[in-house]
């Protein structure tokens, strides 16, 4: 099983961008967003669980991402708006433990990432 990211671009402060993750062969994992900018330590943003019991958020997203989950196509996706230039990073999408507990159970599986570049 592989996870795909898709849906990065370059906009401008105050834009939105949707990225979506394809995760084939991951129903029962708990699926989360995480970035990582250049010089700086990897940093979760948000997770969903199977079955939507539970959606989280960091409180740098927090109001201005949303995370959905649709299980009949395999994708996870991340609508992000009012991006701030401190968005800017490489977004990752990652399967691990169901409940989102990401902090206790790194996840294992990973995509490649996708670039966002937000411009002030």
């Amino acid at each position: 099983a592989q996870l795909v990211e898709s849906g990065g671009g370059l906009v401008q402060s105050g834009g939105s961008l949707r990225l979506s993750c394809t995760a084939p062969g991951f129903r029962y994992s708990g699926i989360g967003w995480f970035r990582q900018a250049p010089g700086k330590e990897r940093e979760w943003v948000s997770c969903i669980s199977p079955n939507h019991e539970y959606i989280l958020y960091s409180d740098s997203v927090k109001g201005r991402f949303t995370i959905s989950r649709d299980n009949s196509k395999n994708m996870v996706d991340l609508q992000m708006r009012n991006l701030l230039p401190e968005d800017t990073a490489v977004y990752y999408c990652a399967a691990g433990h169901p409940s989102c507990l990401f902090e206790t159970y790194e996840p294992k599986d990973w995509g490649s990432g996708t670039q966002v570049t937000v411009s002030s």
